[in-house]
């Protein structure tokens, strides 16, 4: 059995080229004396060889293998086929490219056992953290058809579609949070820090206080007693509520169906799924896998349980003769315009480009959406802090006022 091959690593070097002067840069090779060897090939008498520190939190070392970085890597090395330069060749050019260390490794694995003889797709399935079961099958009809570079350009199209609409999600979902929690923790600050001051003032009034100056009192004090308990018990809820959709499914079903029920935030998801959902199979479609066998990679990334029932619905329909039209009307999930486009793309034998145009037309929808939400929010935000900050100030201010008019 052939010993296992040495990983790359990357090392930095000071020298002299063979004019004589000093220069300095980046190597990758298994071991210093390896780097020393390339270094002398390329003309250069290195003084200084060792290997790059990663101790650093931020350094690039550190920095995890993001989908989008796949979506790089898938599109480059679709380039590289397409002009002429072999796998191998390909991957090499792209690892020395790449500045995440991370990505560098990956590649250099996945060279080094296509280089042992393996196949590409069977090298990939090697890192199933980074390469899903979707995309392998994908490059692996795409070997079996002598149309790797074709394949591979499809796949970074469709990963980055995919990734291009999670990113409008998350901008959705991440907008109207982040100005929930800095509501909260300016509220927090006002009763922790500000509130106390007036309480002491207040005090020395000799009167009854109003209600919701009580109440705001009351709130305060219950805040500098236990906030740290409060703390704490914010951040057992998420914990655990993050750790219940990972062990449960039922739990996680609910939060799906729950999410799609929200006004304007829903519109956008359900629009998300069903784009995600004609995407992946136009792609795996056009790829010439089977519809029953598209079907069951599309229910794989629906990415909502409402949608992957719906999906799996729809394999059963189309697996025993029903036209796939018939099949999605039959859910009842997914809107007429869809299953419109659907219908003529089965008449007209170009399923997989209406798909694609069914998915280019909802991500267009989505990022609509995103933008109307976004503009929906500000004035929404603005009341929403004017009624945290402005009750609180109002609240402290209310026994100066009646202060006032005894006055």
């Amino acid at each position: 059995m052939a010993a296992k091959q040495k990983k790359s690593v990357t090392y930095s070097w000071q020298g002299k080229d063979k004019s004589g002067n000093i220069s300095k840069g980046k190597i990758d090779a298994t071991d210093i004396a390896t780097a020393k060897a390339l270094l002398r090939k390329q003309g250069i008498l290195p003084k200084k060889v060792a290997k790059e520190s990663s101790g650093s939190l931020f350094s690039d070392k550190s920095k995890p293998i993001k989908p989008l970085d796949i979506a790089y890597f898938t599109r480059q090395i679709a380039t590289m086929m397409r002009a002429g330069v072999p796998l191998l060749q390909g991957m090499d050019i792209v690892a020395n490219g790449v500045e995440k260390t991370k990505v560098k490794e990956l590649i250099h694995d996945i060279r080094a056992s296509v280089n042992g003889g393996q196949d590409f797709a069977a090298s990939l399935a090697d890192h199933p953290k980074y390469f899903d079961e979707l995309y392998c099958s994908l490059v692996s009809a795409g070997e079996q058809s002598g149309a790797l570079e074709t394949m591979l350009d499809r796949i970074a199209t469709y990963k980055e579609k995919v990734e291009s609409l999670k990113k409008k999600i998350k901008k959705a979902m991440t907008y109207p949070a982040a100005v929930l929690v800095v509501g909260i923790i300016v509220s927090a600050i006002l009763l922790v820090k500000v509130v106390p001051q007036f309480e002491s003032v207040f005090s020395s009034f000799g009167a009854e206080l109003p209600a919701f100056t009580q109440f705001v009192v009351g709130l305060s004090e219950f805040a500098q007693t236990y906030w740290f308990i409060a703390l704490i018990g914010i951040m057992l809820i998420g914990f655990s509520f993050v750790k219940m959709k990972e062990k449960s499914q039922k739990f996680a079903d609910f939060i799906d169906r729950a999410v799609l029920k929200l006004p304007v935030l829903g519109e956008i998801l359900h629009k998300a799924a069903i784009a995600r959902f004609a995407r992946t199979l136009s792609t795996t479609f056009a790829a010439g896998v089977p519809l029953v066998n598209a079907l069951d990679s599309a229910s794989g990334a629906a990415g909502n349980v409402v949608y992957r029932t719906a999906i799996i619905q729809i394999r059963n329909g189309v697996s025993t003769g029903q036209s796939l039209q018939n099949a999605v009307t039959m859910t009842g999930v997914f809107p007429n315009m869809a299953i419109q486009m659907i219908a003529i793309g089965e008449e007209a034998g170009s399923l997989d480009g209406m798909l694609d145009k069914v998915a280019s037309f909802y991500e267009e929808e989505v990022d609509n959406a995103v933008d109307n939400l976004s503009s929906l929010m500000e004035p929404m935000i603005m009341a929403v802090l004017g009624i945290l900050v402005g009750g609180l100030v109002i609240a402290m201010y209310l026994p100066i006022f009646q202060l006032g008019n005894v006055v």
